[in-house]
């Protein structure tokens, strides 16, 4: 769905209001991958990892894909991720270390690194607002609307 062309005002309730519910259902795995993810081996030591210009910058794809399941299992109906997200996890995954990658390094691994961070964003958003919210909210908060950016629907 390009922007632009989002569902008609009961269709985009009927999905807002899915998402939330599967994010309510999904919350206590979304909170432990979270944690996972947040733990020193996961986001502290994948950054470093990109500085210190180690190839283990690489495993941040793996964490960056579970997440990516996890989105994807609470989107509403099967809803695709919308088309800047999908472009930067297209970039930032699938990628195999090569020795000329040190030649390039910051080119290579940047968007392994933007990848992460996007999808890390979107499931912390996800634990988030499943947790502080009761109702999908009227008066939206950045980050409950960038989760509806992020299926389309807004």
């Amino acid at each position: 769905m390009s922007k632009g062309s989002y569902p008609r005002r009961d269709e985009y309730l009927r999905l807002e209001r899915m998402l939330f519910d599967n994010m309510k259902q999904q919350a206590t795995s979304l909170r432990e991958l979270l944690a996972q993810v947040n733990d020193h081996w996961g986001y502290e030591d994948g950054i470093y990892r990109f500085y210190h210009q180690s190839f283990k910058v690489f495993h941040l794809q793996g964490q960056t894909q579970q997440i990516v399941e996890s989105l994807a299992a609470i989107a509403p109906e099967g809803r695709d991720f919308c088309q800047f997200f999908l472009d930067i996890i297209a970039a930032g995954t699938n990628r195999e270390f090569q020795m000329e990658d040190n030649k390039h390094w910051v080119e290579r691994t940047a968007p392994i690194v933007q990848a992460f961070q996007h999808a890390r964003f979107f499931l912390e958003m996800a634990v988030k607002y499943g947790a502080e919210l009761d109702e999908p909210p009227e008066m939206m908060p950045s980050g409950w609307a960038a989760m509806l950016c992020l299926y389309n629907l807004r």
